[in-house]
């Protein structure tokens, strides 16, 4: 069912307080919202346009939220306060990790030693924050005492649609989806194959993995599906259900990893294929790269920062959802 407009403002509004304060203060923006809007029907103004004009008159949300927190805004001032505040948080959840991600992976691509890796990449990522912090305010702090634009007017239209419950059916259905899915592919190269070489199946997964690590895998899988079980049977995520679903991500990660940098996870009978069907133009591009290991190595390094990209976005997603359910954030 859609939101109204009311409802995505209150939503807005509240999202930020402690819970102890949203069902208070949820009550009493409701009510009020209402009584303002009742009494400009009543003046023969049309339902829609009053709803409009009462939310536009409240202003941004988050300065109102602000005012109901009693928390100041004079880091920069109420004037570009949220703009800043939001800008700031953009760039801090995007720009800081994309760097240490390119910085450790270039490393790693290099086969520079680990602990050069991670001290390098964790010494650009601190750099990288301070100097976002500091441009950033630097920039509003300006804007605030020479600006002669002014601040573009809140509306209605700015507020964000409603967050899809991420304990509903359809999520459900995705995840159990993904994993039967998986589980598909895995057997599927391993009794059908997904590639052939002059009619013989040549498994893309080393055939060494079964079937002790093909079981882990598959343990690995059903608890992943347990976890979202168990998410849409309590209709929100919990700190149990994230820090399994962390737990889960981390074995998963490191195993894969582990296999990968050990020469246990890809089939060397595809590798010695794929170098010998290469050619001239392979051996060549594999003689270039030799002090990085040769192609291979670099496909296998770019393949671990894939995983770990993936397992580290699943975990956090996992403890996203759990603080928006602890919030009372998550809309149906």
């Amino acid at each position: 069912m859609t939101a109204t407009l009311t409802e995505r403002y209150i939503d807005a509004t509240v999202r930020s307080l402690r819970p102890q304060l949203q069902d208070d203060v949820r009550e009493e923006l409701a009510t009020s919202i209402a009584d303002a809007v009742e009494a400009r029907v009543e003046q023969g103004e049309p339902a829609e346009d009053a709803e409009r004009a009462v939310l536009n008159g409240l202003g941004d949300p988050g300065v109102l939220a602000a005012g109901y927190a009693d928390r100041p805004l004079f880091l920069i001032g109420p004037r570009y306060f949220m703009t800043w505040w939001r800008l700031l948080k953009l760039l801090l959840w995007i720009v800081p990790l994309s760097v240490m991600a390119a910085v450790a992976l270039g490393l790693a691509i290099s086969n520079a030693p680990s602990g050069q890796i991670i001290g390098s990449a964790v010494g650009v990522g601190i750099s990288v924050i301070v100097h976002l912090c500091f441009w950033v305010t630097l920039v509003f702090f300006v804007l605030e005492r020479v600006g002669t634009d002014p601040v573009p007017t809140w509306t209605v239209d700015q507020l964000p649609e409603p967050r899809e419950n991420s304990a509903s059916l359809s999520t459900l259905v995705g995840s159990l989806v993904f994993l039967g899915a998986s589980i598909a592919a895995v057997l599927w190269d391993r009794f059908r194959g997904f590639v052939f070489v002059d009619g013989d199946i040549i498994p893309v997964l080393h055939p060494g993995l079964w079937p002790v690590w093909m079981l882990i895998f598959l343990v690995i899988v059903l608890a992943e599906g347990g976890v979202a079980l168990a998410v849409f049977r309590q209709r929100r995520w919990t700190a149990v259900t994230a820090s399994v679903n962390t737990l889960l991500a981390v074995v998963f990660a490191t195993v894969t990893v582990w296999l990968l940098s050990t020469g246990q996870l890809i089939n060397p009978e595809l590798l010695a294929t794929i170098a010998q069907h290469g050619g001239e133009d392979f051996h060549y591009a594999d003689l270039q790269s030799a002090d990085e290991g040769g192609i291979f190595r670099i496909l296998a390094v770019l393949l671990g920062a894939g995983i770990i990209a993936a397992c580290a976005w699943d975990a956090v997603d996992g403890w996203r959802q759990t603080r928006r359910s602890a919030a009372g954030r998550v809309t149906g």
